[in-house]
């Protein structure tokens, strides 16, 4: 299967499913670095509002047909923020690190507005790709440039189908500068 194609028949994440099926229908969601969009048709086939965004036009033209999703393609690491003033419900990262983008989606979190992460951690080098550490967290990473967020879970490990180091976190920004989330809105 071809790049684009390989990731359009998986399935949506575990950790991305737990966590954004706690939204209600409706809230607006952004898919960072979408891909050809597995979260993007998951998280739009639930009613919610998706904006998607990858830098791989062609990977990314079928979601266009999609109800509730507007596509904007923009290459993350070497253009300007593409949503300047918009503000979302959730934000979806999976496979992706760009580290200069962190403030960008910290402040695009509505008020008690979640974030989904998961990635590869440093320890994935020693069995494949990725393998650069520009593109790896390392250990705790995602709990120090959360702290502003109030964390539900937190995970940083192995997992396996495929074989992969990961670290992921689902957290809740403040409904008030200083003030902790509001999570009941999230129950375990």
């Amino acid at each position: 299967m071809a790049g684009s194609d390989a990731h359009a028949s998986l399935a949506a994440s575990p950790w991305v499913v737990r966590w954004a099926s706690l939204l209600p229908a409706g809230a607006a969601v952004l898919d960072l670095a979408c891909g050809s969009g597995r979260h993007v048709r998951w998280l739009a086939a639930r009613g919610l509002m998706v904006t998607a965004v990858d830098r791989d036009a062609a990977a990314v033209e079928p979601l266009r047909y999609l109800p509730g999703v507007d596509v904007r393609v923009s290459d993350l690491e070497n253009q300007s923020w593409p949503l300047e003033g918009h503000r979302f419900d959730a934000i979806v990262v999976t496979s992706y690190l760009w580290r200069p983008l962190w403030p960008k989606l910290i402040e695009s979190l509505r008020p008690n507005g979640m974030l989904i992460y998961e990635t590869f951690n440093i320890d994935n080098a020693s069995i494949g790709k990725p393998s650069n550490p520009a593109f790896l967290l390392e250990h705790g990473e995602l709990l120090e440039r959360t702290v502003e967020l109030t964390t539900l879970a937190y995970e940083d490990g192995f997992l396996t189908d495929p074989d992969r180091h990961v670290q992921r976190i689902a957290a809740v920004a403040s409904s008030e500068p200083g003030r902790p989330a509001q999570i009941r809105r999230y129950p375990l």
